[in-house]
């Protein structure tokens, strides 16, 4: 694994040297006659570079030997901020009069020259262009971040600011220091106390103690530039399983030809050998690490890598990238023909997704490309691949990603999804498609929309999807002109109620994000009577004061949804314990239910509380609530750090209903589909199971006082209609979860990672005896998207006979 850290060119940095207390001036006001820092550079391993590290060298311009134990050299950014620190690198040994000494820092990935043998080393990663070096007695990192303050500071001997460094000696930083050039010190070594005047930009040119320069040092072993390849192949590093056999070894000139090259995020290179061998499973392209530096390679070059090889895992539950890292690469010739790109399409990915290892790592098992989809991937992980003509399963995102499947048949939805079935039916042929070109990202595209045309690039891994393509070149996007639905009106007779996650909304929210919500409350779900929101803030959003209440959220957004055509709701809701329901921090997040005055009543029954628990009561005329609003066992340990379900009771048509929002504990933690562990842990799951059961057993208790009682329960339960938590809520067939009652091919509110799925549901029990139920589909289609779930609603006829049924379907859009 990745362990250690890259550093930037971009960094701005500052370098103080600590010398001997016998040697100490009173302060760098005083311009040092002995020991000076005589030259700086930190464009060490950058792209463009010669040398393979950073340095700092000293010189001393006495007569006597200046002594430098217990001295050392320090770092800080060159715009500190308040939690920038001073880095160390402790000195031993000495300067002899009229010598240099040599500090080696850390080292990038470019350059070909190491320096000459260090005096010292450290592992500060200074910046090219700007910073501070300072001589400084002891080790004690400094504390002072301005030019004033570190004068006053009797420990530093010399300073050196560069660049646009903000500590710095007189008038102003040296300048000119790059990743080709360091600041350097007069050979006459005086020091004016005036950084601008006594160091200027030249190439860099270190010395050490011994005299010795640039071109030696280098490590034993090191493999330098080979003009030949070595006996390692590409194949040989990524092996039959998903661990390179190779794993933290070093690799001599691995010869391959440069397929793409990323210069942003993760930057490297991919190579692939033309010369493959016959076994499938083991790839043929591998992934070259550059770090902070940019690729000194292009597309078409024929290079040999030298190397260590690892297995970078993106996270620890996920599968890992093969890489060479700390490459030196030799580019033998340029503009030679790729390898001809694998196509995925129908036929070549299997039907079987990923094989078992009981819950177990599948790092070690034997690649079976030809049976498991994951196998195929990760056998492909570097190398040139192509789709045409895939049809879109996830819009486009504002990262510039888009999901495609490559098998347009399999488990399609009605609107040109592909549809999550269940646990063992995994779906794959799904891929992400994003562009490394960044002047020419992935087009925005909707659901159902085709990417047209060929697509080409690489294949990689990360955390967010697993494998996906890194396109060189792109198609183009045929709009399918999906469009957003509108649900009907409700009949005078009929109650209508939805439930609606609109994704942590708070009154510091931009007015265009309250405008599109309302929009598809007053539009789309043609004014329900009943709306059950999940993902209100508190109305200062995820400022954390101590702010719980959320009016000013609901007024901007009850009247937004005036604005938009729609009735003026009132509304119902329970204030949290400040900082007790999970979600964002300082967001106080909660169900809301919004209700039109005009069409339904709400029965206020006053003592509901954060911390006061909702009972059924037992009356002559039925069941009714202790209190409304309420929240039901809200000192269960089920809802510790999570959002507590809003119970109310409501009056329609002389009738009562009891409605019941709920947002269960999200899926953060679950060990992702595509993961190294298999089958994935969903160990999120016994927390909403927990839940699932304290609501079904609430609604048990209504049940039990009144068997007729008309309830409904909604909301983002956060999984599936197949799942354990949907079972528990259900458990006695107290209720009856209605995405099942629609075609199965419409049974999804949501799509994550190419999959249109349902964590948001209605319920209803045996007493809602006639019902029409829609998912409204307006969001998680889209690109552009106001909330993450498609809201849902249910029309019930609450005067419906006992002989009445209920049915679902999308003939309820206009």
């Amino acid at each position: 694994m990745r362990i250690s850290t890259t550093r930037s060119a971009l960094l701005a940095g500052a370098v103080a040297v600590t010398l001997s207390a016998t040697a100490l001036p009173a302060a760098f006001a005083a311009p040092s006659s002995t020991a000076v820092i005589s030259e700086v550079y930190g464009g060490g391993g950058n792209s463009g570079a010669t040398l393979t590290r950073d340095f700092i060298e000293l010189a001393n311009a006495g007569s006597a030997a200046y002594g430098l134990d217990g001295l050392s050299v320090q770092y800080l950014p060159g715009a500190p901020s308040a939690g920038s620190l001073w880095q160390v690198s402790a000195l031993t040994g000495s300067v002899a009069p009229g010598g240099r000494y040599l500090v080696a820092e850390a080292a990038g990935t470019g350059g070909t020259v190491a320096l000459p043998a260090p005096d010292a080393t450290g592992t500060v990663a200074m910046s090219a262009t700007a910073g501070t070096v300072a001589l400084v007695s002891g080790t004690a990192p400094l504390t002072c971040k301005t030019a004033a303050d570190c004068a006053a500071d009797t420990r530093i001997v010399d300073l050196v600011g560069y660049g646009t460094a903000v500590v710095r000696e007189g008038s102003g930083p040296a300048k000119g220091a790059s990743a080709t050039a360091s600041v350097a010190r007069a050979a006459s070594l005086a020091d004016t106390d005036d950084n601008a005047a006594d160091l200027t930009a030249a190439a860099p040119s270190p010395v050490n103690a011994a005299g010795a320069t640039s071109g030696g040092g280098e490590d034993p072993g090191d493999p330098g530039n080979p003009t030949e390849p070595g006996t390692v192949r590409v194949h040989d590093i990524q092996g039959t399983t998903r661990v390179s056999p190779l794993d933290g070894k070093a690799v001599t000139g691995v010869p391959g030809v440069v397929t793409a090259v990323r210069t942003s995020g993760s930057r490297g290179f991919w190579i692939q050998d033309t010369a493959p061998d016959a076994d499938p499973r083991t790839g043929e392209g591998v992934f070259v690490y550059t770090g902070s530096a940019a690729p000194a390679v292009q597309v078409g070059d024929s290079v040999l890598v030298s190397g260590t090889v690892d297995e970078y895992y993106p996270s620890s539950t996920t599968q890992s990238v093969t890489e060479i890292t700390a490459p030196k690469v030799t580019v033998v010739s340029s503009g030679n023909a790729l390898p001809a790109p694998v196509v995925l399409d129908a036929k070549a990915v299997p039907s079987q997704y990923v094989p078992s290892a009981g819950g177990g790592s599948i790092d070690a098992l034997p690649l079976e490309p030809s049976t498991y989809a994951l196998d195929l991937y990760e056998s492909l992980e570097g190398t040139r691949v192509q789709i045409a003509d895939t049809r879109v399963t996830g819009a486009s995102t504002k990262y510039h990603e888009v999901w495609v499947t490559v098998e347009p048949k399999q488990n399609p939805t009605r609107r040109g999804g592909t549809l999550y079935a269940s646990y063992t039916d995994q779906n794959t042929g799904r891929i992400k498609v994003l562009s490394l070109d960044p002047a020419a990202p992935v087009p925005t595209a909707n659901v159902g929309d085709v990417l047209a045309g060929t697509t080409s690039g690489v294949l990689d891994y990360d955390s967010y999807g697993g494998y996906n393509l890194q396109a060189t070149a792109l198609g183009t996007v045929t709009d399918h002109h999906l469009k957003r639905e509108v649900t009907r009106k409700q009949r005078g007779k009929e109650l209508a109620v939805a439930t609606y996650n609109v994704e942590n909304l708070d009154a510091l929210d931009d007015q265009a994000k309250f405008d599109t919500l309302a929009e598809g409350v007053a539009v789309n779900l043609s004014s329900p009577d009943i709306v059950s929101l999940e993902e209100i803030q508190d109305d200062n959003g995820a400022v954390n004061d101590g702010t719980v209440g959320s009016e000013a959220t609901l007024k901007r957004f009850t009247d937004a949804i005036v604005a938009a055509g729609g009735p003026r709701y009132s509304w119902r809701y329970v204030a949290p314990q400040d900082g007790k329901d999970g979600g964002e921090p300082g967001g106080n997040i909660r169900n809301v239910f919004l209700f039109n005055p005009k069409r339904v009543g709400f029965v206020d029954r006053p003592g509901g509380d954060a911390t006061t628990p909702v009972a059924a009561v037992k009356t002559r005329k039925g069941v009714t609530l202790s209190v409304s609003p309420g929240r039901i066992a809200p000192a269960s340990a089920a809802w510790d750090d999570s959002r507590k379900p809003l119970v109310g009771e409501f009056r329609f048509h002389g009738k009562s209903v009891f409605v019941v929002g709920n947002h269960f504990a999200s899926k953060g933690g679950d060990q992702p589909l595509h993961g190294r562990y298999q089958e994935p842990v969903r160990s999120s799951e016994t927390k909403r199971v927990e839940q699932a059961k304290e609501v079904n057993t609430f609604v048990k208790s209504l049940l039990a006082a009144d068997k007729s009682a008309r309830v409904v329960v909604l909301g983002d339960l956060n999984d599936f209609a197949f799942s354990p938590t949907v079972g528990a809520l259900t458990d006695g067939k107290v209720l009856k979860p209605l995405i099942t009652t629609l075609p199965k091919n419409e049974q999804y509110s949501y799509v994550y990672e190419g999959n249109s799925q349902t964590l948001d549901h209605i319920l209803t029990s045996p007493g809602v005896r006639r019902f029409d139920y829609d998912v409204v589909h307006i969001n998680a289609e889209f690109a552009d998207q106001a909330s993450d779930h498609d809201p849902q609603i249910v029309r019930v006829d609450v005067n419906a006979p006992e002989h009445g049924h209920g049915h679902g379907g999308h003939h309820g859009h206009q």
